[in-house]
This record gives structure tokens, C-alpha cells and sequence, in this order.
């Protein structure tokens, strides 16, 4: 009966993998709702069965397959196919979670390294600091509930994050082009980033114009470093009073609950603090993600983890950056004005998180490069 469950797993995964990934012209209109949910349901009845196969090919499968059911779920302008792509992607990820403890378990009886570190997740999950294996950080990520876009999950930046002791002044703001250019401070082979890093927007701008669905400083639990942050102490922490004075903190800044009419562009972007949590971005000095690093660094803080963060946000909004890049060419193609909101709002607000807003100077330089 083991034998054969484990066959009928892997055949269940493989047909799982065809409907996520298309892989003939006769599949090419999948994923099939109604299909999907049949493989998932049939996996959850054999999985038990099953004794130590191959567990790698499911927990790949089962990643694919919620990448895909997320995609779907965001196209989906039906209210009621969005909510059947959600109950696949909770039927995959109590799969995963089953998967994954079926490794544990297997890893316990080997006596391997892994095993040992496992082992002791119960315990771990229990501490503050960062998580010592990526087992003790699922747990966790599953302990606090959080969604789980990479499963099992990227470690985030290690050792501890590194603060110096000195700061640096503040940076300096063009007057023509509103971009800021920053000071090193102690590293110095952080100065050949940093001519490439140029925000256009402060720290100050961005959550006074409007960010993050009003979220951003809400209470959160940390699976980084295993801690609750609370709303008053971290704005302290992380801004200057002045920059948050005329703002109602509980609508802008605190709230629990996302609202895309807070921003900006009136559209809601980004992801769950579980999708950056899972995906090893976020460090231990920043639990709150990069714009927390942004508004630190803004105050002349420097620390190990700024080429990181200085890199990521080059991907994104710096000169070859990708959003940047995108939106750039939409509003050429459109042949419009750089703030013309009916122009990929959503990337606009994405952008504006990031510290960068689209002006004609942007558009000038982008053109040049190209």
C-alpha cells in the first residue's frame, strides 16, 4: 500500500504540474479550476499513505502551483472564480504543510545535520533573534500565519545586521530634479552604489502624499526576528515626528486594514509581510521591510546591510530599473504627461513606495538611455 501511495502521489503531482505549467497545446488554457481542485483533494486523502518518496517533487510542485493560483486569482475580475483561486491556494498550502512535516519527521529517523536542526524548531521557535535553519523559520512563518510565497522559505540576510556607531549628515537634494544624493559615512566602497542610487522622493513626501494602504507602522509580528513590534515605538524608531505631524496616524500610518484610497495613486500594490518574509528580504534591523530602511538611512544611519537594500531598490527604480523602466515606456508610448494618473497607476503608487516618482527629468534620462 506504501508502494503504491507513492506512486499515485507522484502521478497526482505530476498532473498537478501539467495543469500549472501548460505543457502541451491541449493544456494550454489551463490551469482548470475544477481540475486542480480534484489533484489537490486526491493528494490530501494519499499523502498520509505515503511513506518517504521523493517529497522534494511535491513541495515544487505545490510552490509552482500557488504562483500560478495566485496569478489567476489577480486577473480574476469575478468575484466568486477570485474566491475559488483563494480555497486552491489554502488547499496547497495545508498540502505543503503536511509535506514538510512529513520531512521533519523523515529527517529526524536519518540522523542527518538537517535532522538535528529541525529537531529543535519547537524549542527555536520559542527565541528571539534570527531563525537558526530554515525549518525553525517555516515554523515560524506557519506559527504566526503568515503567507508563505517561497515554501520553505529564503532565510533572511545573515549574521545580525551591523549598525555604526556614527551617522552622517543629511543627503543633498538637486533643485532642478529633486533627486537626493547621499553621503558614504564609514564604508566606503559603499560610494561607486550610491552614485547610482537617487530617489526623488523623501521619506517625509512619500507618507505625507499618501502609502502603503495606510498599513505600513500597524502592529506586526516579526518571523525574523521572532518579536512584536508595536505601532508608538516603532514611529519613533523609524521617523521624524515632524515628518508625520499633520498626519492621522491611525488612517495613514497604524491601521490594520489596507486602503488603496490612502494612496497616492488610489491603488492598492505590494505584498503581505509573509510574501517578503518568506522571500528573505527582510533583515533583522528593518523588520517592517525596506521603506523602514529608507527612512533610517534618509536620517544618516549606515549599516552592513545598505548595498543590499541599495541594490534592490537599483532593480527597481534606478536607471535600468524594471517598474521604472515599464511605466517609462508606457507614458512615451502613450505620448502623454509623466503624471498622467491613467498611466499604470498601480506601477505609479509601487514606484512612490520606493521613493521615486516619474517627472519629466526621470522620462529625459530614460529616453537618453534607450
Amino acid at each position: 500500500m506504501s508502494a503504491a501511495a507513492s506512486t499515485e502521489a507522484l502521478q497526482l503531482a505530476k498532473d498537478l504540474w501539467r495543469q500549472v505549467k501548460g505543457g502541451t497545446a491541449e493544456t494550454a488554457a489551463l490551469p482548470c479550476q475544477e481540475r486542480c481542485r480534484q489533484i489537490l483533494q486526491s493528494l490530501c486523502l494519499v499523502i498520509d499513505k505515503a511513506p518517504a518518496f521523493k517529497m522534494e517533487v511535491l513541495v515544487k510542485t505545490l510552490t509552482t502551483a500557488q504562483k500560478a493560483f495566485r496569478v489567476q486569482k489577480r486577473r480574476c475580475a469575478n468575484t466568486n472564480a477570485a474566491k475559488s483561486w483563494q480555497e486552491l491556494l489554502d488547499m496547497s498550502q495545508r498540502l505543503l504543510s503536511t509535506v514538510h512535516k512529513k520531512q521533519q519527521n523523515v529527517d529526524r529517523g536519518s540522523g542527518s545535520d538537517d535532522a538535528a536542526d529541525d529537531g529543535t524548531a519547537d524549542q527555536d521557535t520559542a527565541t528571539t533573534g534570527l531563525p537558526s535553519s530554515v525549518g525553525v523559520y517555516l515554523q515560524r512563518l506557519q506559527k504566526q500565519r503568515k503567507e508563505l510565497y517561497k515554501n520553505p522559505p529564503a532565510l533572511p540576510p545573515s549574521p545580525a545586521v551591523v549598525v555604526q556607531d556614527a551617522t552622517v549628515g543629511p543627503p543633498v537634494r538637486n533643485k532642478k530634479t529633486n533627486e537626493l544624493t547621499f553621503a558614504t559615512g564609514q564604508d566606503e566602497t559603499l560610494s561607486a552604489q550610491l552614485k547610482l542610487f537617487h530617489p526623488n522622493r523623501t521619506p517625509a513626501e512619500i507618507l505625507q502624499g499618501g502609502a502603503f494602504g495606510g498599513t505600513y507602522f500597524r502592529s506586526i509580528w516579526s518571523a525574523v526576528t521572532n518579536e512584536q513590534y508595536a505601532p508608538k515605538q516603532v514611529l519613533r524608531d523609524t521617523v521624524d515626528k515632524n515628518w508625520i505631524a499633520a498626519l492621522d496616524t491611525k488612517t495613514m500610518l497604524t491601521s490594520q486594514m489596507y486602503s488603496q484610497h490612502v494612496n497616492k495613486w488610489k491603488s492598492k500594490c505590494g505584498g503581505s509581510l509573509g510574501m517578503w518574509e518568506s522571500s528573505g528580504w527582510i533583515s533583522d534591523a528593518d523588520p517592517y521591510g525596506w521603506f523602514q530602511w529608507y527612512c533610517r538611512f534618509y536620517q544618516g544611519r549606515r549599516c552592513s546591510d545598505d548595498k543590499r537594500q541599495i541594490s534592490r531598490w537599483t532593480g527597481i527604480a534606478g536607471l535600468k530599473g524594471r517598474f521604472k523602466s515599464q511605466l517609462c515606456n508606457k507614458i512615451i508610448a502613450a505620448n502623454t504627461k509623466p503624471d498622467d494618473a491613467k498611466i499604470s497607476p498601480v506601477i505609479r503608487q509601487t514606484l512612490w513606495h520606493w521613493g521615486l516618482e516619474i517627472t519629466e527629468d526621470v522620462l529625459d534620462k530614460h529616453r537618453k538611455r534607450k
